[in-house]
């Protein structure tokens, strides 16, 4: 019998999704099981996106440049702009979705066996990215005790080695909602600078800082130009999941030329979801004033029903919609099945996303969860009313 190759072997599971069945058979049963796992926004897409594709006029669905239509890179050029992050179009790949972006980046810049320095939990797939490009990611841990603060700069020099070609970070963070200091960019800026690595920022979430708190991206940092990468994303922004159009963006030309080679190689990125995505740049201000409005008022609730419950530590989460919480438990992938096959309270139960699988040090975060409040605040309310009712019976 043919056998499935070694990376095929060792590619992670999602820790998000691998509970499906589970959540699907608590559905069968007639339970109502509130969704806390997965970072999929119950705001509604902007509608001037929605009629961009209702109206179009495309008599044939045909590709686009690989680098994505000029006309849309320019408009994202200017979104950029009105952030005080100026760059050019010809800086920017559109990519499907910013999982492909992150693909591009390990591929560009590193080869079979290289490193990546990444501070952790971070976001899930991060691993299979890694795993996916032969790439090794080394940890730096972040600790909820901290509120997962940047480490000490000594601990990622500790780290680096000849194989060592990038840091990488979210910003705002997934899963711990942490939002980086301008101060803390620049520390990152000075060590890639000082050991001639890659900066790679996640960005997706740059729109959703909290607090009178704003984002500071590694492009407007200066004198990072040969360094800095950044991947960004329409999926959170406009709650646009489903585009599945991203892109990444750089000011190092060999950076992009050799980008531009990996989307060649796919061909195109997706074309009506273009179309939504240059649309959905008209979205006004006010849209995303409420949405952040909401959010806060999400979080709020969130974080005062879990700090009510005994045992249970959270990290307060200035941007994203997630946060970790560690349980008085030894393991979450268990309690978050049995969750799902053998508790409910009143026919409803909740689905969560083990922790564990954002870290990529063996055995740690196995008490902790990560929360996506993505759901109205009654239900939030409801949802952590069933982790309380449920950490009082459960037994590891």
């Amino acid at each position: 019998m043919p056998k499935i190759s070694k990376k095929g072997l060792s590619m992670p599971e999602s820790p998000i999704r691998k509970l499906v069945p589970y959540a699907e058979n608590a559905y069968k049963q007639g339970k109502t099981v509130y969704h806390l796992n997965i970072g999929q926004p119950d705001i509604k897409t902007p509608q001037v996106a929605l009629d961009a594709v209702r109206v179009h006029s495309l008599d044939i669905l045909a590709y686009t440049r690989s680098e994505g239509s000029e006309g849309y890179r320019t408009k994202i050029a200017d979104y950029y702009a009105k952030n005080d992050i100026h760059v050019k179009h010809d800086d920017i790949i559109v990519t499907t979705g910013g999982s492909e972006a992150l693909l591009f980046a390990f591929g560009s810049v590193m080869d079979v066996g290289d490193e990546v320095i990444i501070p952790e939990p971070f976001y899930a797939n991060y691993n299979g990215f890694s795993t996916s490009s032969g790439v090794k990611v080394v940890p730096v841990i972040s600790k909820i005790e901290d509120n997962f603060a940047l480490p000490p700069i000594e601990e990622f020099e500790k780290l680096i080695t000849p194989k060592t070609k990038a840091i990488l970070i979210c910003n705002p963070g997934n899963p711990t909602g942490y939002l980086y200091s301008k101060e803390e960019i620049k520390k990152l800026a000075n060590i890639v600078k000082k050991h001639d690595l890659f900066l790679i920022a996640d960005e997706v979430y740059r729109e959703f800082a909290y607090d009178g708190a704003t984002h500071y991206s590694i492009l407007q940092e200066e004198g990072l130009d040969d360094y800095a990468i950044v991947i960004d994303s329409v999926s959170k922004r406009y709650s646009m999941c489903g585009a599945r159009i991203g892109c990444l963006v750089s000011k190092n030309k060999d950076l992009i030329k050799t980008v531009l080679k990996f989307a060649q190689a796919r061909l195109s990125p997706p074309t009506l979801a273009q179309i939504a995505s240059e649309a959905a740049l008209q979205t006004p201000q006010s849209y995303f004033d409420d949405v952040i409005e909401e959010y806060v008022e999400r979080r709020n609730v969130l974080i005062e029903e879990l700090n009510k419950i005994d045992g249970v530590q959270v990290a307060n989460p200035k941007g994203a919609f997630y946060c970790i919480a560690q349980l008085p438990i030894k393991n979450s992938d268990a309690f978050a099945q049995w969750l799902l096959e053998s508790f409910d309270v009143d026919g409803e139960t909740v689905m969560v996303a083990p922790a564990a699988g954002f870290y990529s040090t063996p055995g740690v975060g196995l008490n902790q969860i990560r929360i996506a409040y993505v759901l109205n605040t009654d239900s939030l309310k409801k949802a952590v009313n069933i982790l309380k009712e449920a950490l009082k019976v459960y037994k590891d």
